[in-house]
């Protein structure tokens, strides 16, 4: 029963733009998004291990710019305008890459990509698309940091209704996995928890979810 609740609130957040949680560890990103269109040859990278917010970062970006998503693996290459490709560590098209990347240097272009690797390690076979993907711009977010995490979990909170203790956020920010899904995930834990036995939530009860998670996460390696 808790490996199934726990997979059923392992889903990520919304998109939406007062969820995102600005600092420190996505600042440099953060910029080089706002440079466009002076990204080098018109594409950037955007790069970062799960969960830190490159997608979220993304659709932003491509909700201000009105860009359109197409899939790593192809589509339309008469498709002009801003562009976004995500999960590219993931596999890609190398044809339909190398193309895309040519023509993102256009008036009203741009080309945002994102990974969870650098493209200087990503496999391929094109002579020439390899050395565009050794040229390109990257910008790379890091783990949030204790600003980010903090921020991103009073968010959360609100989300859900929930007045935590004021001691819960600090106290979980020190101890919990850095990354937005896994405080969504710890977020709605928490929510239900609380309902279930009508418990504040305190310092107690967030332990208590925290131990219960590595107990769980132990029981499936």
């Amino acid at each position: 029963m808790a490996r199934q609740l726990r997979l059923k609130l392992r889903r990520p957040p919304a998109y939406e733009r007062d969820d995102f949680a600005p600092g420190p560890s996505n600042a440099a990103a953060r910029e080089a998004l706002a440079a466009r269109p002076a990204w080098h040859g018109g594409t950037l990278v955007l790069v970062g291990p799960s969960g830190v917010g490159k997608t979220h970062l993304a659709r932003l970006w491509a909700e201000t710019v009105t860009a359109h998503e197409l899939s790593p693996h192809g589509g339309d290459l008469a498709q002009m305008g801003p562009i976004l490709i995500e999960d590219l560590d993931q596999g890609f098209d190398e044809e339909f890459l190398f193309h895309r990347i040519n023509m993102a240097g256009r008036d009203g272009g741009g080309l945002l990509l994102t990974a969870r690797s650098l493209p200087s390690t990503w496999p391929v076979q094109l002579a020439d698309l390899r050395s565009r993907l050794n040229a390109l711009q990257v910008a790379e977010i890091e783990p949030p940091d204790d600003e980010v995490l903090e921020a991103l979990l009073r968010g959360l909170f609100t989300r859900c209704n929930i007045t935590p203790h004021d001691d819960v956020i600090p106290y979980l920010v020190k101890r919990m996995e850095r990354s937005a899904t896994a405080a969504w995930a710890l977020v709605q834990r928490l929510d239900v928890v609380s309902g279930e036995t009508h418990r504040p939530v305190s310092r107690v009860l967030a332990r208590q979810i925290l131990e219960e998670e590595t107990e769980n996460l132990d029981l499936f390696e």
